[in-house]
């Protein structure tokens, strides 16, 4: 599958370097967004060729990891809308990783599991995502890398951890 980020000209890009961005490179909140799209950038170099994006990949995983987790649990653990999940799922299903079984005890509910399809591209998913993230350590070395965790772990448990769209 190819990718549908947009490829920036050499013009663009030293347009781009040589702008006066003011006080935007000294705040937080702007540089987290700018590293955020550069690590997405990263992930789908390894993930693009399989169909899978960043917020699919969380979903699979928590799936993976807790069979029978109910759609508002994973909805809840990881900040995304319901409605965003129900669109996400529903495009998980569709490529056959991913099945929801009804709650016998909670007719209104589901619960979610990987199909054998889904268990093996997590193999592979795993294995990609390892590479990423070497990859991003590779930049700003194992212990920067800690450490950045630690602080984004510490600006989440701060500010709380907000709701991610269909498309983070």
């Amino acid at each position: 599958m190819a990718s549908s980020k947009a490829v920036r000209t050499e013009s663009e890009t030293r347009a781009a370097e040589t702008l006066d961005l003011g006080e935007l490179p000294l705040l937080s909140g702007y540089m987290l967004r700018r590293a955020q799209f550069a690590a997405f950038n990263d992930f789908l170099r390894f993930f693009d060729d399989l169909g899978v994006r960043p917020v699919q990949y969380a979903v699979l995983t928590v799936i993976d990891r807790n069979p029978g987790l109910k759609q508002s649990q994973v909805s809840e653990a990881l900040g995304i809308k319901r409605a965003n999940l129900v669109a996400i799922l529903d495009a998980i299903e569709r490529r056959g990783l991913a099945r929801r079984e009804a709650v016998a005890t909670d007719r209104r509910s589901y619960a979610l599991r990987l199909t054998d399809k889904g268990v093996d591209l997590m193999r592979e998913l795993r294995m990609r995502s390892e590479a990423h993230e070497r990859r991003l350590a590779a930049v700003i070395g194992e212990d920067g890398r800690l450490q950045l965790l630690k602080l984004l772990h510490g600006v989440i448990d701060a500010v709380g951890p907000g709701s991610e769209g269909e498309e983070d």
